[in-house]
């Protein structure tokens, strides 16, 4: 478990690696890579912990919301050749198309709050992982084969260094597919990898757009709608949901499909989503939100982000 010790060093780096002391720099990135790897007197004064282990006290479980995946230009500070253990390493120039089956392990209460291979703060409660050679940051489905549970994870960090295993997840992680009691499980990985135009591949499957992928039936609508619903024609969650402005995203048939874009939305724009259902149609609906500032900019947001068809509408109940 070094990469946490790695990415402090090629932070450094990095700041004294200009043009003209590049070749110097980048001479001194490899001395002090291996004098930090072989170095247990400096591991041990970087972490309060000589053995990893799970929180020590934790409340209640863990929230498992998966990690949303979107578009994120990789960091180019992270993509370039390195040693770790006398083994070498090169990153991934992208990881569309990328699957692989091994082992997963995880890491928890030793290295939590310490800076990630990416120059984020490690949180063992947040849906991330640590791969060796994938691009930063990268989005991985993640299977467990013993049990067929699964998670998204935001690899932001470099590792594990272990032949017998291809990525290191979060405690969280561990905890949604269901290994934490125990050092590792089978798994397959999946990058979910965006472009700048929102077109998503899916491991080594086809490349498809985001409606596609959220699995979106997008029924055409006009751009703004006020509807003061009377009791005759009020919707089957009327009772659900109050007064205020609405943005209706889509419309699906599927109701599955529809429960959980629902989720990721609302967890990615922090409101509430409801789905109204009129003939085997679930409109995909977040709100009720009351500053007409807050409509606009989520609106803007979910045009450029796939959904152009989305519009407000007023409810009066």
């Amino acid at each position: 478990m070094l990469h946490h010790l790695i990415s402090v060093r090629v932070m450094l780096i990095e700041k004294l690696a200009n043009r003209k002391y590049y070749k110097y720099g980048a001479a001194l990135l490899v001395g002090l890579l291996l004098s930090g790897c072989q170095s247990t007197p400096t591991q041990s004064s970087r972490y309060t912990q000589h053995k990893d282990s799970a929180p020590k006290h934790v409340a209640k479980t863990p929230e498992t919301l998966d990690a949303v995946p979107k578009y994120e230009a990789y960091r180019m500070f992270n993509s370039r050749p390195y040693k770790v253990l006398g083994k070498h390493y090169t990153p991934m120039n992208s990881g569309k198309g990328y699957e692989e089956v091994g082992y997963a392990s995880w890491y928890g209460q030793k290295f939590h709050g310490h800076l990630t291979s990416n120059g984020e703060t490690y949180n063992m409660f947040a849906m991330s992982a640590a791969h060796k050679t994938l691009p930063l940051p990268s989005y991985v489905r993640v299977t467990n084969l013993e049990n067929n549970k699964q998670a998204i994870v935001r690899v932001n960090d470099r590792g594990p260094f272990h032949d017998n295993r291809i990525i290191d997840l979060s405690y969280a992680a561990a905890v949604k597919l269901g290994y934490h009691s125990k050092g590792t499980a089978k798994v397959k990985l999946e990058v979910i990898h965006f472009d700048e135009r929102n077109n998503v591949t899916v491991g080594n499957g086809p490349t498809v757009s985001y409606d596609e992928y959220l699995g979106i039936d997008v029924v055409p609508s006009p751009k703004v709608v006020v509807n003061t619903n009377s009791p005759e024609t009020a919707t089957e969650s009327s009772s659900e949901v109050g007064n205020g402005i609405y943005i209706q995203v889509a419309a699906l048939s599927n109701a599955e499909k529809a429960k959980s874009i629902s989720n990721v939305l609302s967890a990615l724009y922090q409101i509430p989503a409801h789905l109204p259902v009129a003939d085997n149609i679930y409109k995909l609906q977040l709100g009720p939100i009351h500053d007409e500032a807050v409509v606009a900019e989520v609106l803007q947001q979910l045009k450029q982000n796939g959904y152009p068809n989305a519009y407000a509408i007023t409810q009066m109940l």
